[in-house]
Parts: C-alpha cells; structure tokens; sequence
C-alpha cells in the first residue's frame, strides 16, 4: 500500500508543478537523422595490353657474282722457216 501512495503523490506532485508553469515541458531534442551508407567504390579499368612489335623488313637478295672475262688466247707462233734444199753434188766428167 505504502508504495501506491507514493505513486499517488509522485504523480499529483507532477501535475501541479505544471500546472503552475501554465506551459506543457519543453519539447524534447529532435532525433539525428540516420547516416546513409556510402557507396561502393567502382572497380579499376583493366589494363590495356602492350602494343606488338612490328615486323622487320626482309632483306634484300645479295646479287649474283658476274663470271670473270676469260684471258684471250696467245698469238700463235710463226712457222719456222723451211730449210733450203741442199745443193746437188757435181756431177762427174764424163768418161770415154
């Protein structure tokens, strides 16, 4: 019972503190306001692939070797000279 009582007088207490100001209390403090969640963070480009090497020029053909002149051909020698016919041998005189 004691406890009923006081509640009572706890309550009536309230009541005419109240009514005395001639004002309700004071408006409490208005709540924060909730924070948004941040946004994901986008993913990184891929990188690019590095460019390929360009190919090389072939290489020109080496020309062919011209063949050598060939020497020309010596002169040939002159004939020797024929020998002269030898003389014929005297006759002999005649006999008789």
């Amino acid at each position: 019972m004691k406890p009923m009582i006081l509640a009572v007088v706890l309550l009536a207490a309230l009541n005419v503190g109240c009514d005395m100001r001639g004002r309700d209390g004071a408006p409490g403090a208005t709540g924060a306001v909730g924070a948004s969640g941040s946004s994901g963070s986008t993913g990184a480009d891929g990188v690019s692939g590095a460019q390929g090497v360009d190919g090389k020029t072939g290489a020109d053909g080496v020309n062919g070797r011209r063949g050598t002149t060939g020497t020309p051909g010596a002169d040939g020698a002159a004939g020797a000279a024929g020998a002269n016919g030898a003389a014929g041998a005297p006759g002999e005189p005649a006999r008789r």
